[in-house]
C-alpha cells in the first residue's frame, strides 16, 4: 500500500493545551487556526509523516484580557514568531492502536524535540463516501525550554503558572484516495 495523504477536518479536530494555574486548578486554551499535512504509509509507518503550523495569534482561552497577554512578548510573542510548528522526525507503532511520533517542536522561536503519544481512533467510511480516520496525542512540554519564562510569585509561596504544559489534540481526517481504492 503507498502513502496515503489525509486532509484535516477542522471542523472536528481540536489543538488544546492547559496550565497548572495558581497551584490549584488549569487553565485550558486552543488554537483556533492552523492547518498541516499527514501522510501515513500503513506498510511502513516510519514513512509516515506529519507537518503542523499553529497561528499563535489565533490562542483562545475563552478569557480576552488572557489571551491578548499570551500573544505578547511575556508569551508567544506574536508580532516575533508568529507561528508554532511540529514537523515529524519518526512515526512508530507503539501498541495496539498507539503510535510513538518524535518530532521537532517550534514555539517562540525555539526548536526542541519532543515526542508524541499517538491513539488511533480507527476508520470508517462516512456517509459522503470518504474514509475517515482519527487520532487522540498528547504530550507534556516545559513551557521554559521554549524561552517562555514569564511568571509572577505568590504572596503565600509558588507561582502563579506551572511550568509543565499538557498538549491535547484531537484528529478527523479524510481520505478520498482510500474511498475511491476500496
Amino acid at each position: 500500500m503507498a502513502t496515503t495523504k489525509w486532509d484535516l477536518d477542522f471542523t472536528h479536530s481540536n489543538v488544546g493545551f492547559s496550565v497548572r494555574h495558581l497551584l490549584v486548578s488549569k487553565v485550558r486554551g486552543r488554537f483556533n487556526k492552523w492547518n498541516g499535512t499527514l501522510l501515513i504509509d500503513e506498510a511502513n509507518l516510519g514513512a509516515s509523516s506529519v507537518e503542523v503550523q499553529i497561528d499563535a495569534a489565533s490562542v483562545d482561552t475563552s478569557e480576552p484580557k488572557r489571551d491578548e497577554h499570551l500573544r505578547s512578548a511575556d508569551f508567544f510573542d506574536v508580532e516575533k514568531f508568529p507561528y508554532l510548528t511540529f514537523k515529524s522526525t519518526a512515526v512508530e507503532k507503539n501498541g495496539d492502536d498507539r503510535l510513538r511520533v518524535a518530532g521537532d517542536l517550534t514555539i517562540h522561536g525555539v526548536t526542541r524535540p519532543v515526542v508524541l503519544d499517538v491513539e488511533r481512533g480507527g476508520s470508517v467510511r462516512d456517509p459522503w463516501g470518504f474514509e475517515r480516520t482519527g487520532f487522540t496525542v498528547t504530550a507534556t512540554i516545559d513551557r521554559k525550554d521554549f524561552g517562555i519564562t514569564f511568571n509572577q510569585a505568590l504572596d503565600h509561596g509558588g507561582l502563579a503558572l506551572g511550568e509543565k504544559v499538557s498538549i491535547s489534540i484531537d484528529v478527523e481526517a479524510t481520505s478520498a484516495a482510500v474511498a475511491q481504492a476500496a
